[in-house]
């Protein structure tokens, strides 16, 4: 049976450390949409190039060409999928939803990850450092 898992919270709570956690230890398909994102401009793809476009204007990438993004890797899961922070609204998840039925793919866990807000602000200060690097908080 395929596992569909979706991973809610604030940035730095660890929702994608989880995710890929779980995801490689059951071979199930990480979906990031900003990794998914770069994969699509990154492989120059119809869609990534228009996300490209997008980006270079510094605008955001609209929530129906995301979406579209998400719904063609939902189908590539032999396993099951976990989605890592996506959706991030109401409008974002009514679709996601529709998209669900459509692929008669049905969430079966839901996880929100809830950390205090210092750690939260501690957490993505430090993001991104090394142990060369001095830690500010």
């Amino acid at each position: 049976m395929k596992k569909r898992i979706l991973f809610l919270g604030p940035p730095g709570a660890g929702k994608g450390t989880q995710a890929s956690l779980i995801s490689d230890s059951n071979a199930y398909l990480h979906l990031s949409t900003g990794e998914l994102l770069r994969n699509e401009v990154e492989r120059q793809t119809t869609l990534g190039i228009q996300v490209k476009e997008i980006i270079n204007k510094g605008e955001l990438v609209d929530d129906e060409l995301v979406l579209e993004i998400v719904k063609q890797n939902l189908a590539l899961s032999k396993k099951g999928w976990i989605l890592d922070g996506y959706p991030r609204n109401i409008s974002q998840a009514d679709s996601l939803t529709k998209v669900l039925e459509e692929l008669n793919q049905p969430l079966e866990k839901v996880f929100y990850l809830n950390l205090d807000e210092e750690k939260l602000v501690k957490r993505l200060i430090n993001r991104g450092r090394t142990d060369d690097n001095e830690k500010i908080i």
